[in-house]
């Protein structure tokens, strides 16, 4: 009996992990296509509504979920004059604290690094330049993300009840 409730417990094991991984997997064109969607409402913000970086950033941050809420609405908050960081800097530490909550890779986390550097410190125009090749870019990562979920979703979910079992079998 207890033999039982050990197996079926190291094969549900095996399949939620398997499970969460897809879910990832699944996960992270979301997320990617979220984070252009922002960058193309912070260029509408620099462009036309003339709004103060930090700003622009709490309200883009308010319509996101999570976890890219948190990173907008931390770099904002770390831009207040109680903080008093520059934008390359608030928003590093905010990618810091916040991106291992997410499904995104250190491809989509580097765009973002590098456009953190033009924020705040160009003119206007050169922002919306940037924002845009950084748009361009995840646009890029999202198609390889969804190449990834179309090949790797569904075999995540076997291995991991696969995986499971094999471990179910060779102790027992």
């Amino acid at each position: 009996m207890l033999k039982l409730v050990g197996a079926i417990l190291v094969i549900g094991s095996g399949t939620l992990a398997g499970f969460y991984q897809a879910q990832q997997f699944a996960a992270r064109p979301r997320q990617i296509r979220e984070l252009m969607l922002a960058l193309q409402r912070l260029e509408t913000e620099i462009s036309y509504g003339f709004t103060p970086l930090p700003d622009a950033l709490e309200r883009i941050g308010a319509s996101l979920r999570e976890p890219l809420r948190s990173i907008f609405d931390s770099s904002a908050q770390y831009m207040r004059p109680s903080y008093g960081l520059s934008a390359r800097d608030s928003i590093r530490k905010a990618i810091g604290e916040n991106w291992k909550r997410s499904a995104m890779k250190s491809a989509e986390r580097e765009v973002l690094e590098q456009l953190s550097t033009v924020l705040g410190t160009s003119d206007r125009q050169d922002q919306v330049k940037h924002i845009a090749l950084a748009a361009l870019q995840l646009k890029h990562e999202e198609a390889a993300a969804r190449d990834d979920q179309i090949k790797y979703e569904k075999m995540s979910k076997s291995l991991g009840l696969l995986i499971g079992a094999l471990i179910v079998i060779l102790i027992f």
